[in-house]
């Protein structure tokens, strides 16, 4: 499994929020760029980017940010927030980044979603963000009537790199995995489209118990950056 550092972005800054509320910032670090070169550094093969302020008001807002840490990362980065359009997904891609992450259209704009995937083969992942079993859209801030699973399946089908799974009501807060439920949807959508476990993961056994349930990539965050283990330890974890 593949251990995936996570940098989110508010105001400029790396952070990390609680069930994605942004009035529950814990601000890490002032560079975020530097953060991912020392994950880099450490071993990371790919980051997850989130531009926090892009998801909450609808459109990028890190664009120049973002643009330092894929020159400096060094490894590739997948980018997501406040991806709302075709030509959000190009600008993304055209920063450098090897993946663009969208959610909300994904529910909202399916069209866009698959004229992305046809026109960005392989570079397209989906955002799933599961609060009670429907899909939070909109920086999480409002809950769809979209079933988790629908959303997932017709990703694949779009032709999706990868599907992000997050369980919106562990996300930071270290309370463990939806190891079940990512599983599952693993299962569902086959093997060629990777599903990205995120949300909850607090301690090595953790990815542990994902890898073992064949989850082939996570995402962590908080956890790293309050010195739970570190990366080296979790790469090991998780192999």
């Amino acid at each position: 499994m593949i251990v995936v550092p996570a940098i989110d972005l508010l105001g400029g800054r790396a952070v990390r929020l609680r069930e994605g509320r942004r009035e529950e910032a814990t601000i890490y670090h002032d560079r975020p760029w530097e953060v991912a070169r020392e994950l880099a550094r450490a071993g990371a093969e790919l980051l997850h980017v989130v531009d926090l302020d892009g998801a909450f008001a609808g459109e990028r807002r890190h664009a120049e940010v973002i643009r330092r840490i894929v020159d400096e990362a060094g490894v590739p980065v997948q980018v997501g927030g406040g991806v709302r359009d075709a030509a959000a997904i190009a600008a993304v891609l055209d920063a450098g980044a090897r993946w663009v992450v969208v959610g909300t259209i994904a529910v909202t704009s399916p069209k866009v979603v698959i004229a992305a995937c046809d026109q960005h083969p392989d570079r397209v992942i989906v955002a799933v963000d599961v609060r009670k079993g429907q899909v939070a859209i909109e920086g999480w801030a409002k809950e769809s009537s979209a079933d988790a699973i629908e959303v997932a399946l017709q990703a694949a089908i779009w032709g999706a790199a990868k599907v992000l799974y997050t369980d919106v009501a562990r996300d930071g807060m270290k309370s463990g995995p939806n190891v079940e439920a990512t599983a599952r949807l693993q299962r569902l959508v086959g093997p060629d489209t990777p599903v990205l476990a995120s949300g909850g993961i607090a301690v090595l056994d953790d990815l542990r118990a994902l890898a073992a349930a064949g989850v082939q990539q996570c995402v962590v965050g908080r956890a790293l950056y309050d010195g739970a283990f570190t990366l080296a330890e979790a790469l090991e974890a998780a192999r």
